[in-house]
């Protein structure tokens, strides 16, 4: 393998902000066939041996065994282990060769530390059940912290840790420690916290970890963290990311819950992921069949529109069809339609979300506007309202440009209610985008 690396270029980068132009100076630096690695053919970086005697890059070799290959990519022979062992002197040699070339531009990798072995991660879960069961929070607190060193030093040693039972054990550890008191042990509540961190990154955490998490002294922690104020937002996001793996009948039988969620996508510090991540479990318990018109009802309460209003006014793709199929859904209900109907920015925010943002979202709007326009109470300042803002015009272009069966039906039916009162409009908004068409008129 033969690296082309120009002079100039690199002491222009070195020289940074001089006038050194070195424009027709080429050198070509050849890199030894023995420290590339066989696969990729790229220099490595943490170099080991497996049991066939070959040396490879260890990301490399890694990834290849976790694609389900049991022989070594040069001699096809079947690994009889799939133990590496750190190759040190051939990464010294690749070490100190990166060195004598910095001049090139060449930075010399670092010295990588020794990843994490299956049996070291099972034997720290065990020992952090065990502290739990005993009560020991400063061992569980200092076996927790170890987890959590090990996957910041790489992804191998994260996804080694998540297989190998840390989800579970951790689980088990919050379960335990939050019988507690916790709202009055100080110790404890941060422990817990520390825990939470933890977890965040290890999901999916397994069936047998959600139903575990799902515990009623587990749920009334992570609400008590959600609701509560002098607590940051960091344990906050992990709760809410956690959440999402519970079953959605636990969420909807927990007191606090929606309070807390509300809560979540209000405080505007909160990261576009964690209001995701609440908006989906707000739509799972909306529509969710048990219950749904209370919890709805409940969610009204809470001011829930207009949130999900000021949200869709400036916000991404993801976000903007979550929070639009909740609006849906709670319209559904007589009380939910009358809090959308009442907010002057319904209709105009709504009608401008249809064809900008996505099919989904605009199925959304229709329905929203399908069920604010209702046919039984034909009010006159509503269809007014929505023709000013140039609904008419965008439910042509979506059934010319297409879209689902029931969408359809609803723009539709839309179409025969609006048109009577097109003569009553003095004024509609024409900025539209033409450009879904897919033939003029």
């Amino acid at each position: 393998m033969v690296l082309s690396w120009t002079r100039g270029r690199v002491f222009r980068r070195a020289r940074k902000g001089k006038d050194l132009q070195v424009n027709d100076l080429e050198v070509e630096i050849s890199v030894p066939s023995h420290f590339r690695c066989p696969v990729t053919l790229d220099l490595m970086k943490d170099p080991v041996t497996v049991s066939t005697g070959i040396t490879y890059d260890r990301d490399s070799i890694e990834k290849w065994i976790e694609e389900g290959n049991n022989t070594c990519p040069v001699t096809k022979r079947v690994l009889t282990t799939f133990d590496m062992i750190p190759n040190h002197a051939l990464r010294r040699m690749i070490q100190d060769w990166c060195v004598e070339h910095r001049s090139f531009g060449i930075e010399r990798i670092p010295t990588p530390r020794i990843p994490v072995t299956p049996y070291e991660v099972s034997d720290t879960c065990t020992k952090i059940v065990n502290a739990a069961k005993q009560g020991d929070e400063n061992k569980c607190r200092e076996l927790v912290r170890k987890i959590n060193g090990w996957e910041k030093e790489s992804d191998r040693n994260k996804r080694c840790i998540v297989a190998n039972g840390a989800p579970l054990a951790l689980v088990n550890a919050f379960d335990f420690f939050s019988s507690w008191g916790f709202e009055e042990n100080n110790n404890v509540s941060s422990l817990l916290e520390e825990i939470l961190g933890v977890l965040a990154w290890m999901r999916p955490i397994g069936e047998e970890g959600k139903s575990m998490l799902g515990s009623k002294n587990s749920m009334s922690c992570m609400v008590w963290f959600l609701l509560k104020g002098n607590i940051d937002l960091s344990i906050k996001q992990s709760v809410a990311m956690l959440l999402k793996e519970v079953p959605i009948e636990v969420l909807a039988n927990t007191q606090g819950v929606v309070e807390g969620l509300v809560k979540m996508i209000k405080e505007p510090i909160g990261s576009a992921s964690i209001t995701k991540a609440c908006l989906s479990m707000i739509f799972k318990l909306v529509t969710y069949s048990k219950g749904k018109d209370v919890i709805s009802q409940r969610f009204v309460e809470l001011g829930l529109v207009e949130v999900l209003l000021e949200t869709i006014v400036d916000c991404d793709k993801g976000v903007c069809e979550k929070a639009l199929g909740v609006l849906d859904s709670i319209c559904g209900t007589k009380e939910g339609k009358e809090i959308a109907k009442a907010n002057a920015l319904t209709i105009p925010l709504v009608v401008k979300k249809l064809l900008r943002v996505s099919e989904l979202s605009s199925s959304f709007a229709v329905s929203i506007v399908w069920k604010i326009c209702d046919k039984a109470q034909e009010e006159e300042g509503v269809f007014v309202e929505a023709l000013q803002v140039g609904v008419f015009q965008k439910l042509l272009v979506l059934l010319q440009v297409g879209c689902g069966e029931s969408t359809k039906e609803k723009a539709t039916e839309l179409l025969k209610l609006l048109n009577g009162y097109r003569s009553k409009v003095d004024c509609v908004d024409t900025s539209l985008e033409f450009q879904h068409l897919k033939k003029p008129f």
